[in-house]
Protein backbone atom coordinates (compact mmCIF):
# COMPACT_ATOMS: atom_id res chain seq x y z
CA UNK A 1 0.00 0.00 0.00
CA UNK A 2 1.14 3.41 -1.26
CA UNK A 3 0.47 6.69 1.22
CA UNK A 4 0.63 10.22 0.55
CA UNK A 5 1.84 12.34 3.81
CA UNK A 6 1.20 16.20 3.89
CA UNK A 7 1.16 18.91 6.19
CA UNK A 8 0.91 22.84 6.44
CA UNK A 9 -1.37 23.26 3.64
CA UNK A 10 -2.81 26.57 5.20
CA UNK A 11 -5.78 26.67 2.80
CA UNK A 12 -3.48 26.65 -0.44
CA UNK A 13 -6.21 24.20 -2.08
CA UNK A 14 -4.65 24.31 -5.60
CA UNK A 15 -1.17 23.41 -3.91
CA UNK A 16 -2.74 20.52 -1.79
CA UNK A 17 -5.32 19.32 -4.75
CA UNK A 18 -2.07 19.29 -6.99
CA UNK A 19 -0.07 17.18 -4.27
CA UNK A 20 -2.60 14.93 -3.26
CA UNK A 21 -3.61 13.81 -7.11
CA UNK A 22 0.08 13.47 -8.29
CA UNK A 23 0.61 10.79 -5.16
CA UNK A 24 -2.85 9.69 -6.13
CA UNK A 25 -1.38 9.12 -9.59
CA UNK A 26 1.34 7.55 -8.22
CA UNK A 27 -0.46 4.76 -6.56
CA UNK A 28 -1.65 6.48 -3.11
CA UNK A 29 -4.74 4.35 -1.22
CA UNK A 30 -4.76 7.36 1.45
CA UNK A 31 -3.56 10.56 2.78
CA UNK A 32 -2.68 11.74 6.30
CA UNK A 33 -2.42 15.75 6.44
CA UNK A 34 -0.20 16.39 9.83
CA UNK A 35 -2.18 19.89 10.79
CA UNK A 36 -2.08 23.48 9.48
CA UNK A 37 -5.31 23.23 7.42
CA UNK A 38 -7.37 26.05 8.94
CA UNK A 39 -10.62 25.69 7.14
CA UNK A 40 -13.10 22.59 7.00
CA UNK A 41 -13.95 23.92 2.96
CA UNK A 42 -9.84 22.84 2.66
CA UNK A 43 -10.20 19.32 3.60
CA UNK A 44 -13.33 19.12 1.68
CA UNK A 45 -11.51 19.69 -1.66
CA UNK A 46 -9.97 16.35 -1.30
CA UNK A 47 -13.19 14.39 -1.64
CA UNK A 48 -13.46 14.07 -4.98
CA UNK A 49 -10.14 11.98 -5.26
CA UNK A 50 -11.94 9.12 -3.30
CA UNK A 51 -9.45 8.40 -0.88
CA UNK A 52 -9.65 8.10 3.06
CA UNK A 53 -8.11 11.10 4.37
CA UNK A 54 -6.96 10.86 7.95
CA UNK A 55 -6.48 14.55 9.62
CA UNK A 56 -4.94 16.45 12.73
CA UNK A 57 -5.14 20.20 13.42
CA UNK A 58 -1.49 22.02 13.93
CA UNK A 59 -0.92 25.71 16.14
CA UNK A 60 -3.42 27.20 13.05
CA UNK A 61 -6.54 25.74 14.21
CA UNK A 62 -9.41 27.68 11.89
CA UNK A 63 -12.78 26.17 12.35
CA UNK A 64 -12.66 23.01 14.71
CA UNK A 65 -16.03 22.64 15.21
CA UNK A 66 -16.48 22.81 11.43
CA UNK A 67 -13.49 20.06 11.09
CA UNK A 68 -15.15 17.95 13.84
CA UNK A 69 -18.78 18.15 12.04
CA UNK A 70 -16.91 17.46 8.56
CA UNK A 71 -15.25 14.12 9.87
CA UNK A 72 -18.78 12.89 11.95
CA UNK A 73 -20.59 13.32 8.07
CA UNK A 74 -21.39 9.41 7.02
CA UNK A 75 -21.32 10.04 3.70
CA UNK A 76 -17.68 11.14 4.29
CA UNK A 77 -14.70 9.82 3.36
CA UNK A 78 -12.47 12.23 5.89
CA UNK A 79 -11.24 11.28 9.21
CA UNK A 80 -10.60 13.99 11.98
CA UNK A 81 -8.34 13.12 14.83
CA UNK A 82 -8.45 16.72 16.75
CA UNK A 83 -4.73 17.32 18.07
CA UNK A 84 -2.99 13.70 17.43
CA UNK A 85 -4.14 10.62 15.91
CA UNK A 86 -3.06 6.95 16.28
CA UNK A 87 -4.00 4.69 13.13
CA UNK A 88 -3.52 1.16 11.27
CA UNK A 89 -2.68 1.51 8.16
CA UNK A 90 -1.53 -1.78 6.12
CA UNK A 91 -0.54 -3.55 9.03
CA UNK A 92 1.31 -0.64 10.44
CA UNK A 93 0.79 1.81 13.25
CA UNK A 94 1.16 5.48 12.54
CA UNK A 95 1.39 7.82 14.88
CA UNK A 96 0.37 11.50 13.68
CA UNK A 97 0.91 14.71 15.22
CA UNK A 98 1.83 18.28 14.29
CA UNK A 99 4.97 19.31 16.21
CA UNK A 100 8.48 17.91 15.66
CA UNK A 101 9.79 17.28 19.16
CA UNK A 102 6.17 15.88 20.15
CA UNK A 103 7.02 13.72 17.03
CA UNK A 104 10.11 12.91 17.73
CA UNK A 105 9.44 11.52 20.97
CA UNK A 106 6.51 9.59 20.52
CA UNK A 107 9.10 7.62 17.81
CA UNK A 108 11.40 6.52 20.67
CA UNK A 109 8.91 4.79 22.61
CA UNK A 110 8.47 1.58 19.92
CA UNK A 111 4.52 1.81 20.25
CA UNK A 112 4.33 2.98 16.17
CA UNK A 113 6.17 2.11 13.07
CA UNK A 114 5.76 5.52 11.48
CA UNK A 115 5.92 8.74 13.09
CA UNK A 116 4.07 11.69 11.11
CA UNK A 117 4.57 15.62 11.69
CA UNK A 118 4.87 18.99 10.11
CA UNK A 119 5.01 22.84 11.21
CA UNK A 120 8.46 23.35 10.58
CA UNK A 121 7.55 22.82 6.77
CA UNK A 122 11.30 21.26 6.51
CA UNK A 123 10.84 17.55 4.86
CA UNK A 124 12.67 15.22 7.46
CA UNK A 125 12.77 11.39 7.12
CA UNK A 126 14.55 9.87 10.20
CA UNK A 127 15.01 6.23 11.39
CA UNK A 128 15.01 6.10 15.09
CA UNK A 129 16.24 2.88 16.67
CA UNK A 130 13.36 2.59 19.61
CA UNK A 131 13.40 1.98 23.05
CA UNK A 132 11.79 -1.81 22.18
CA UNK A 133 14.73 -2.48 19.81
CA UNK A 134 13.00 -1.91 16.43
CA UNK A 135 13.07 0.94 14.32
CA UNK A 136 10.52 3.67 13.74
CA UNK A 137 10.50 5.93 10.69
CA UNK A 138 9.57 9.89 11.49
CA UNK A 139 8.73 11.95 8.51
CA UNK A 140 7.99 15.00 7.93
CA UNK A 141 6.30 15.98 4.81
CA UNK A 142 7.42 19.45 5.02
CA UNK A 143 4.66 22.20 3.69
CA UNK A 144 1.78 21.30 0.71
CA UNK A 145 1.29 25.39 0.72
CA UNK A 146 4.39 26.13 0.10
CA UNK A 147 4.23 28.57 3.33
CA UNK A 148 7.39 31.08 3.76
CA UNK A 149 8.89 30.17 0.36
CA UNK A 150 9.24 26.68 1.15
CA UNK A 151 9.25 24.00 -1.61
CA UNK A 152 5.79 22.57 -2.56
CA UNK A 153 6.15 19.08 -1.38
CA UNK A 154 4.60 15.72 -0.08
CA UNK A 155 5.79 12.11 1.26
CA UNK A 156 5.10 8.77 -0.86
CA UNK A 157 5.06 6.59 1.55
CA UNK A 158 5.75 2.51 0.38
CA UNK A 159 4.20 0.07 3.55
CA UNK A 160 5.06 -2.80 1.72
CA UNK A 161 8.95 -1.57 1.33
CA UNK A 162 8.51 1.20 4.00
CA UNK A 163 10.76 3.45 1.14
CA UNK A 164 9.31 7.37 1.73
CA UNK A 165 10.18 9.60 -0.73
CA UNK A 166 9.48 13.78 -1.02
CA UNK A 167 8.22 14.40 -3.69
CA UNK A 168 8.04 18.00 -5.17
CA UNK A 169 4.45 19.67 -6.36
CA UNK A 170 4.48 20.36 -10.31
CA UNK A 171 2.15 23.03 -10.35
Amino acid sequence: MKICILSDSHDHIPLMVAGAEQAKAQGAEAILHCGDIVAPSTLNKLQPLGLPVHAIHGNNTGDLYGLSRLSHDSENIIHYYGQDATIRLDGKRFFLVHYPHYAKAMAITGDYDVVCCGHSHNTLIESYENIKGFVTVLVNPGTVGGVGNKPVSYILADLTTMQFTVHTVKQ
